[in-house]
């Protein structure tokens, strides 16, 4: 039997969190968010945004690492590149941004590996598709999910207005209700995928 490229996912509590500074959201609601989207768009052309799967396992069975705003939106850590920079560096420095201490000596090694999945964003909307639709000669936003490899040992610093949750794919599959389209198709995409999963000592 073939098997896909292997992931090694270490348990959560191999990993150190703490809190830092809060990171506040540029907009308090989806319309403003839609809005800066647009003034965005008008200065530097279609938005690239790209995301980061973190994994990590409890129970033998692996886990994402979702940012909690408020009680209910999740979302991964990442965010918009700026104009011309490197999908790669922009993901560390998002991640950074999100998740590393003030101190540089505790800064993650950012693994960046496989991408992972491609959505496109065709109208200023909220609607993402995985594809882009043949229509569609200026989307406004391409979004891509980037699987990160993560060490066997971290320090995250999680900004205090933002919990950091360990989500179980069985929990994402399918739940488009509670974490949208993107996330809850993240099992599908880690299904080529072998896991690895690497109990402590």
């Amino acid at each position: 039997m073939l098997s896909g490229p292997v992931v090694n996912a270490y348990p959560l509590s191999s990993y150190t969190f703490g809190t830092k500074e809060p990171k506040m959201e540029k907009d308090t609601s989806v319309a403003d968010r839609l809005a800066r989207m647009k003034v965005n768009y008008l200065k530097e052309g279609m938005r690239t945004s790209v995301e980061a799967i973190l994994l990590v396992q409890e129970h033998n069975h692996p886990h994402i690492l979702l940012l909690q705003i408020g009680n209910t939106f999740c979302k991964l850590p990442g965010g918009r590149l700026k104009p011309g920079e490197n999908e790669i560096e922009g993901l560390k420095r998002k991640l950074s941004s999100k998740l590393a201490a003030n101190s540089s000596t505790l800064q993650p090694d950012w693994q960046i590996g496989e991408c992972v999945a491609v959505w496109w964003r065709p109208n200023f909307e909220t609607l993402m598709y995985p594809y882009c639709p043949p229509h569609i000669t200026k989307p406004k936003e391409c979004k891509k999910l980037f699987l990160v490899h993560l060490s066997e040992r971290e320090y995250f610093a999680v900004p205090k207005n933002l919990k950091l949750l360990a989500v179980p794919l069985f929990e994402l599959y399918d739940n488009v209700q509670r974490y949208g389209p993107v996330i809850s198709t993240i099992p599908q995409q880690l299904s080529r995928f072998t896991f690895n999963m690497v109990n402590n000592a």
